[in-house]
């Protein structure tokens, strides 16, 4: 038993190493992404289970959006990572720093702490309605900056 421990937190310790080398500091954004997936999917369960209305289809139901969380983050690295390429070997013009992951990545993380919050008040928690206004903003400037590179690359 304390060896399969010990050999997944050195698994777990591996694979934070290598993201961390491979993205930088695009890797921190997708921890704390990952953190707070598994949170919300946590609170969820709890919010569920104190008001009695725990079921198996709706906590699968959560692992199948998260898993198309995953998707659609996996999408947002390769079309970075296709456009990085691309602007290093052709003449387009344009300097691609990588700007869709870390976009989806902090859109995702903030619409994933909102979903907390809603469930720490299913739990009986007061939460400041400037902490909600705040997670709102911060949707809205995400989705600004990625209206605005669309509009740029046009």
């Amino acid at each position: 038993m304390k060896e399969n421990l010990v050999a997944a937190k050195s698994a777990i310790a591996a694979m934070m190493t290598a993201a961390s080398a491979f993205l930088g500091w695009k890797g921190i954004l997708l921890f704390a992404w990952v953190g707070v997936m598994a949170l919300d999917y946590l609170s969820g369960t709890l919010a569920a289970c104190q008001a009695g209305q725990w079921s198996s289809a709706a906590a699968r139901q959560g692992l199948w959006h998260k898993g198309g969380m995953i998707l659609a983050v996996t999408v947002a690295a390769i079309c970075d990572g296709v456009m990085m390429l691309l602007c290093t070997q052709m003449p387009l013009g344009i300097c691609w720093n990588g700007l869709v992951l870390p976009l989806v990545l902090a859109w995702y993380i903030i619409t994933e702490l909102g979903s907390i919050l809603e469930n720490a008040v299913k739990m009986g928690a007061k939460v400041p309605v400037w902490l909600v206004n705040l997670l709102k903003a911060g949707i809205r400037l995400a989705e600004s900056a990625g209206d605005s590179a669309v509009e740029e690359l046009k």
